[in-house]
């Protein structure tokens, strides 16, 4: 019987547990799969705090890659034997199998393997969204990353540059300041002892940037805001911190008509067209050698509640996973 990671109340990562789970049955459009690696990521202790609610009990993780054991007969495109990858809405991939929709899933390159593409599918699809779709980067457009040592950080700063932008990241420490600049940044805040804001303003001649990628939250919302150019992109796309508090709109005003976006990579890849786009331009820039995938650290599926400690002491760095 295959295993999987289910917790049964909200709370903190000692809630996780181990258990053996009956086979889910098999639809006509859908492939079993065998995972060889899981991405672990913060959505999985939103779902697991109970800041994303979900039906108890659950399943958690959105990410992994490994191999067909099955397909459903009206299945076409994909067979036995195929190494794929997906990124799914629903929580369910801390598990050794699991059924998926067979238009929720991708082919996974040769030149890719099974825990480069667990990392790369939610964390690399997210950096695809934010720096391709929600805005689309310019060559010389100056932006502002937090978290830029972070999986998804890590994957859009190297994006970012292969682009042609003017990237400053912003990091917690010393040592990810580091990390960052062996991976292309040239200009680097540690917001740990550094005004963000002021920092910015110094760096863009006063003008602010036209757009700020913000993971972190309720730590850097305000400051965010403030090293924004007028009509300025305020793109929160993560709660690391905590979750932003409510504020009025007038912010906006105040600081120059700036706009505000709270987006989430799935409603990007709702349609099977938009996945397949995505996931091929990621795999194409993974492929070129401009963006290379970082494997902070990996740990056995039973050791997930250690993954999320770690996680969530955001002295991490690069992508976790987890193999059955």
């Amino acid at each position: 019987m295959p295993r999987a990671i289910r917790f049964h109340e909200n709370g903190g990562p000692e809630v996780l547990r181990l258990e053996d789970v009956p086979p889910e049955p098999l639809g006509p459009r859908q492939v079993r799969i065998r995972q060889g690696a899981i991405g672990v990521n913060y959505i999985d202790t939103y779902d697991r705090s109970g800041l994303y609610p979900v039906a108890l009990p659950s399943g958690l993780g959105r990410e992994a890659a490994g191999l067909v054991l099955e397909a459903g007969r009206s299945v076409i495109a994909l067979r036995a034997g195929d190494r794929v990858a997906y990124a799914g809405s629903a929580p369910g991939a801390y598990a050794e199998e699991r059924v998926m929709d067979a238009a929720r899933v991708v082919k996974v390159p040769d030149a890719v393997s099974d825990r480069e593409a667990a990392a790369l599918m939610l964390k690399g699809l997210t950096a695809w969204f934010l720096l391709r779709r929600c805005h689309r980067v310019r060559r010389g457009e100056p932006l502002l990353l937090h978290a830029a040592a972070g999986g998804v950080g890590l994957i859009a700063l190297q994006w970012a540059l292969a682009l042609g932008a003017r990237v400053i990241a912003v990091v917690g420490s010393d040592e990810k300041a580091k990390l960052v600049a062996a991976h292309g940044a040239a200009e680097v805040i540690v917001s740990a002892r550094e005004d963000i804001a002021a920092r910015v303003r110094a760096l863009t001649k006063k003008r602010g940037v036209p757009v700020v990628y913000d993971g972190v939250g309720k730590d850097t919302f305000t400051a965010s805001l403030d090293s924004l150019a007028p009509r300025g992109l305020m793109v929160s796309y993560g709660n690391a911190s905590g979750a932003v508090p409510p504020f009025s709109p007038l912010e906006l005003t105040r600081r120059g008509s700036l706009f505000l976006t709270r987006p989430t990579l799935f409603h990007y890849i709702a349609k099977s067209s938009e996945l397949a786009r995505g996931a091929r331009e990621l795999f194409e820039v993974v492929g070129s050698g401009k963006v290379k995938v970082r494997i902070g650290k990996s740990y056995p599926l039973a050791e997930a509640a250690q993954a999320h400690r770690d996680l969530e002491s955001r002295n991490t760095t690069g992508s976790l996973v987890l193999t059955p």
